[in-house]
């Protein structure tokens, strides 16, 4: 009988058997290779939201390198349903609703470079003396006594008071003050001086569900036309200097309005789309300095405290001014090739003040963005900025050719801002 043994494990380990040899394979994760083929983009032709993106891309991309003239034209090109901004307008709290519309922050009071304040600044003192500014008052006085006394006026047809006598009265100051000063100011003496403009502005900011309709359901953008005509307006060949610069932090905030634009209430219309600063492209004053304003009798505020509407006179003052500078500063920023695909690289800077011929409300707005609605910034941190004060009135009454509780301060603010000029 055979003895039963055992062989040492040692040995059949260090034989070869096909039993022992692992035949797994270790997937090791190799390097991509390059992409060999183009991108795949949607059809033009097709109707997709993707395809109507890409060439409405597409054609942003062909107007970047055009001229401003170009662009204004293919932009204002076709003519859609737009609500129009009216800057004097009788809806209440229409200063909410057009700084939303406008992605403008209001700051009470004036920047720094002005002073509202009994003693004027330094630039001021350095600037206009004593004697200069008796003789700026002697000139507005004498201008409103012309007006308001020594000429016989009758009786005017209904809402034309303020056009009768306000409107001869801010001609005159106005082209008095801005000959006096250009001594003082030589920007003044290469600024154009410009009577009933006609400023306008078209952009587009937000979308709309259309609620009717064989387009029901369909998205598409906001459309706004502002179509301005201030009194008078002051344009220089070159642009004021910053306030603030483009990117500081400001702790105001643009309200944030979730109604539609009907409800304020605003109305659509479809005509030409218009941008224009009240001069053409090829016009060498291009920058804006000053625009005036007049406020009419169906605004005046005698009126409105009659209706129980006190509280809707600085409203009005600052719905007013935000639209009317928007406007204007944006289409200064257009003529120089910014749209709201290609933002502005430096602020534009404007001013205005608003007068019912005895109250003035100064203004001054800086134009910081103007992609309210861009492709290319769609996390837009900008804000436009306005600065404005209340009303601030120059006189009382005048009694026996005598003008009565006449404020130098008004007078020293006016021409302040009447000397702001470029740095360079």
């Amino acid at each position: 009988m055979a003895a039963c043994g055992r062989l040492p494990l040692q040995r059949l380990l260090s034989a070869p058997s096909p039993r022992l040899i692992s035949s797994r394979h270790v997937q090791v994760e190799s390097a991509s290779p390059a992409t060999v083929y183009p991108p795949v983009l949607p059809s033009r032709t097709a109707k997709s939201k993707s395809a109507k993106q890409r060439v409405l891309l597409d054609f942003f991309e062909q107007l970047r390198g055009a001229e401003p003239r170009e662009k204004i034209r293919e932009l204002t090109r076709v003519q859609r349903m737009k609500y129009v901004v009216y800057p004097q307008t009788f809806a209440l709290g229409a200063d909410r609703w057009y700084q939303h519309f406008t992605k403008t922050a209001y700051l009470p009071g004036l920047p720094d470079t002005f002073s509202t304040t009994a003693e004027p600044d330094q630039h001021l003192k350095t600037a206009i003396d004593d004697s200069a500014l008796s003789e700026l008052r002697s000139l507005v006085c004498s201008a409103l006594l012309q007006e308001n006394w020594y000429m016989k006026k009758g009786r005017t047809f209904v809402h034309e008071k303020q056009k009768r006598s306000v409107t001869p009265f801010l001609t005159n100051i106005v082209s008095a003050l801005v000959h006096s000063l250009a001594r003082t100011n030589p920007v003044l003496r290469l600024s154009s001086l410009d009577f009933d403009p006609q400023v306008n502005f078209y952009w587009v900011n937000g979308e709309r569900t259309i609620p009717r309709g064989h387009r029901r359901g369909r998205v598409e953008p906001k459309w706004f036309q502002i179509d301005d005509k201030p009194h008078s307006q002051i344009r220089i060949p070159h642009q004021l200097p910053e306030f603030v610069p483009l990117e500081a932090e400001i702790s105001a905030e643009v309200p944030a309005v979730q109604l539609e634009p009907d409800r304020l209430p605003l109305f659509r219309r479809q005509y030409d789309n218009n941008i224009c600063i009240g001069a053409k492209l090829e016009d060498p004053y291009s920058y804006g300095h000053t625009q005036f304003h007049i406020v009419p009798d169906k605004f005046h505020r005698d009126r409105l405290i009659k209706k129980s509407l006190s509280e809707h006179i600085e409203v009005f003052l600052r719905a007013n001014a935000i639209a009317s500078l928007y406007a204007w500063t944006g289409a200064q920023a257009m003529y120089q090739g910014f749209w709201s695909e290609q933002d502005v690289s430096r602020p534009f800077v404007s001013q205005a003040i608003i007068t019912d011929g005895q109250y003035f409300s100064f203004f001054c707005y800086q134009l910081n963005t103007l992609a309210l609605s861009s492709f290319a910034t769609p996390d837009n941190h900008r804000k436009n900025l306005c600065w404005g004060t209340e009303s601030l009135r120059l006189y009382e009454t005048i009694t026996d050719g005598d003008v009565v509780g006449w404020d130098d301060n008004v007078l020293r603010l006016l021409v302040q801002f009447l000397l702001n000029k470029p740095q360079n």
